[in-house]
């Protein structure tokens, strides 16, 4: 019976593997889109066949559990295992975050692919650069991204992963996304331009940078209450402000 409950806890705990609930991806894909140019925006908009970024912004979580998709489950993510590096780590043969978003790009700039191709690649950036700025998204291999260190948050079971997907930003702020977007998008033009800055594995690497402190602060049977809410909200309102605007950034770049 034991070992029933543990196969079902695993099974549960593989399929719950995606990054930012979707108050996150919500949040990040307005931020970017209110920082598009005018013409880009509507070029995005063309593309999306009359839709806002944000309404995609979840659509690959579910498409990624479809037959038709799921190639692109290994693309929420970049596993780096204690020890490890970027660059020291085992890659995935299947895919990665870093890998997916780079490559969509490419496609994206060189302006080749059909009306359909081009709508699914866009709708798949959108998703995977909010995805990319998801910590436990770099977490790794050993514990499926956090999905196996149990904690407690509120006196309630759960996991590190899920902790930083939906309880942690939903914890922070009852906010909508456009509320999300009013407050923390507030930088100055050249705070912008410093966060825009760098390549996409620049970007994986801060990430990750801050999935190692997480993992940290954070063991096993941890009791998460106010104090970690305290401590963390103003890294995942950074997370979300520099998502936005980086995906703003390769956006504008593809699309000029």
């Amino acid at each position: 019976m034991k070992k029933l409950f543990i196969l079902f806890i695993s099974l549960f705990l593989s399929v719950n593997a995606f990054g930012w609930g979707q108050k996150g991806h919500d949040v990040i894909a307005y931020i970017a889109e209110c920082n598009l140019t005018p013409s880009v925006l509507a070029k995005v908009e063309k593309i999306l066949e009359g839709h806002s970024p944000v309404y995609y912004a979840n659509w690959m979580d579910n498409a990624s559990h479809t037959p038709e998709y799921s190639y692109t489950k290994t693309w929420h993510y970049i596993n780096i295992d204690e020890g490890e590096t970027l660059e020291s780590m085992k890659k995935n043969p299947k895919g990665d975050v870093l890998e997916a978003v780079n490559t969509i790009v490419e496609k994206l700039k060189r302006g080749v692919l059909s009306p359909e191709e081009e709508n699914l690649n866009l709708k798949m950036l959108i998703h995977l650069v909010g995805d990319m700025h998801c910590p436990m998204h770099q977490g790794r291999l050993s514990d499926l991204g956090g999905n196996r260190r149990l904690v407690t948050m509120f006196g309630r079971s759960t996991n590190l992963h899920s902790v930083w997907d939906t309880q942690l930003p939903e914890a922070a702020h009852k906010w909508s996304y456009t509320e999300w977007q009013q407050q923390i998008d507030r930088v100055s033009k050249a705070e912008k331009q410093k966060i825009q800055s760098g390549e996409v594995v620049d970007w994986v690497k801060e990430t990750w940078l801050i999935c190692c402190d997480i993992y940290a602060d954070t063991p096993d049977s941890a009791r998460l209450s106010y104090d970690y809410v305290a401590k963390y909200t103003p890294v995942v309102e950074q997370q979300f402000l520099r998502g936005g605007l980086r995906l703003a950034r390769l956006l504008n770049e593809i699309y000029k």
